[in-house]
């Protein structure tokens, strides 16, 4: 294809997957995604390869090809149907993160859909042992309610047994149908915008330009890779402990790379553990997936051609590789932060002039609920607290960003005091705890709060043992802090805790600062 078409066509399909983006945060009902923007969406070909995503959350969009070709695979759709699902082990992430999936059909003789439109996005609440779904869990069946791969909507009408299910399941069943429904909205979008490109150019023209697209994507990643000098390159990094045996969690890898090839293996890496840091596979494919972006020049679209040339071996069994009935709500989160640390500090020993040094590498989940005294109606509060950015050859790190497999905002002061009964009483910059070197690390954030009432809290977080690592000579990043002040006296919190709080109780979050990068002159 012409190189200047097949660039109008990569904005229109990215375009689609954006509007389909906007459509959601602006419908959405829940603070975590109209206010956080903790979504993706994406479009697909009738394969079910990924073509075009927004610019979203990496850890959606690398695992969430998996769940479309799941769905491609063994559901029959028809016109009109729209398949969701939640279950980690059949492509899913954790299980707060809801996948929709829309079949596009065109007036093709054979009645299969000629593209996939797919919006993910992270539910407050899905029940469990804990308000926001996120708490601290042996096994999946405490961690909520598992949804596999099944119609929602069928030719156009609710799936009413299904959705009252799923309602009665969780704590805030309004909020959740009100999310539900616009996921629905920004699939319709995307459903539109297709069909509106084909009856404009044609749908063989439309087959073409994404075939062409992924191609591009594939070729752009062998050139990458060619620049990479060939050897094996091997990392080790640890998560602090499972939040239930003290013990740190290894993940090792070696990168083997040849050519216009690489090998990217996980063997060495811990056993899942008893804690809800297990990651699925889709999770170390996306995480894996985000780093070759990361190496790509900015224009080049992220897409099924990612990981063409790539070999990925993730042990079965293993925290990066983890089988049914794991827990998993913390290896969404947590653990693909540190797969991301390990292949950087791998890919460092290759390019050193590239890579920066580690950023907080933790999402510092806090979520919260409960119910209401004044009306007595349940509420629950989930969000991710950015940390520091690390210093690397394009200079300093930013302070207080959300990095690598997150990309949400923070929510607003006044939107979590509006609905919840909450103070936020500090909001401000860690000064200091970015490691220094020629290139800066960016400090992580101190985030306070007073509860008005008494409530469960549960804190999932990581970095509190082992610092963010400097690279080139700069120092680590200081790590974090979890802190209950209670009555005037501090209690130091482990990185991984359910509890419960009383009212006047304070809360402050301490997030890590970003490795320095190069030795300070």
């Amino acid at each position: 294809m012409d190189p200047i078409e097949l660039e109008i066509f990569k904005s229109l399909f990215i375009y689609v997957a954006e509007e389909m983006g906007v459509t959601l945060r602006r419908t959405a009902f829940s603070p975590n995604i109209k206010e956080r923007r903790d979504y993706s969406c994406a479009i697909y070909n009738k394969e079910g390869l990924l073509v075009a995503q927004g610019d979203h959350m990496p850890v959606h969009l690398g695992s969430m090809p998996m769940a479309v070709r799941r769905v491609v695979r063994s559901i029959s759709m028809k016109k009109g149907d729209v398949v969701i699902l939640n279950d980690p082990f059949e492509g899913g992430t954790h299980l707060p993160d809801i996948t929709m999936i829309t079949a596009v059909f065109i007036d093709n003789a054979d009645g299969t859909p000629f593209f996939y439109v797919a919006s993910r996005a992270h539910h407050s609440d899905i029940g469990g042992i804990a308000p926001g779904s996120m708490a601290l869990t042996r096994e999946i069946y405490q961690e909520g309610l598992r949804i596999p791969a099944v119609k929602l909507v069928e030719e156009g009408k609710w799936n009413e047994p299904l959705l009252n299910l799923i309602l009665s399941n969780v704590r805030t069943p309004s909020e959740r149908e009100g999310d539900l429904t616009a996921q629905l909205s920004a699939n319709r979008v995307g459903e539109k915008r297709l069909l509106e490109m084909v009856r404009k150019y044609g749908k063989e023209k439309i087959a073409e330009a994404m075939s062409a697209l992924i191609d591009y994507t594939a070729s752009m990643v062998q050139k990458r890779l060619e620049q990479i000098p060939d050897g094996t390159y091997k990392a080790l990094d640890f998560l602090d402990d499972d939040g239930i045996s003290p013990e740190p969690i290894p993940i090792q890898v070696a990168i083997q790379k040849k050519g216009k090839s690489v090998l990217i293996d996980f063997n060495g890496s811990s056993h899942q553990v008893e804690g809800n840091l297990n990651a699925v596979f889709s999770i170390t494919h996306s995480a894996v997936a985000y780093v070759l972006r990361a190496l790509l020049p900015e224009e080049v679209p992220a897409n099924a051609g990612i990981l063409s040339s790539v070999q990925l071996i993730a042990p079965s069994g293993t925290v990066v590789n983890a089988i049914y009935p794991a827990s998993v709500a913390g290896g969404n989160v947590e653990t693909s932060q540190r797969v991301v640390d390990v292949l950087l500090r791998a890919l460092h020993q290759a390019i050193p002039e590239l890579i920066p040094a580690a950023s907080s590498g933790t999402m510092n989940n806090l979520s919260f609920g409960g119910l209401h005294y004044e009306s007595a109606e349940p509420f629950t509060y989930y969000e991710t607290i950015g940390g520091g950015m690390g210093g690397g050859p394009l200079g300093d790190g930013d302070s207080a960003v959300q990095t690598h497999m997150t990309n949400s905002l923070n929510t607003p002061i006044e939107t979590m005091e509006y609905n919840l009964p909450i103070r936020v009483k500090r909001y401000a910059i860690r000064e200091g705890s970015g490691g220094k070197g020629e290139k800066k690390g960016g400090d992580g954030i101190i985030r306070e709060i007073e509860f008005l009432q008494p409530m469960t809290v549960s804190i999932l977080s990581d970095r509190r043992k082992f610092a963010p690592y400097g690279l080139l000579g700069g120092e680590d990043g200081k790590p974090g802090e979890n802190i209950l002040i209670r009555q005037g006296q501090e209690i130091r919190l482990p990185s991984k805790k359910v509890f419960s709080v009383q009212k006047g109780d304070l809360l402050r979050i301490e997030t890590p600062g970003g490795g320095g990068w190069g030795m300070k002159k």
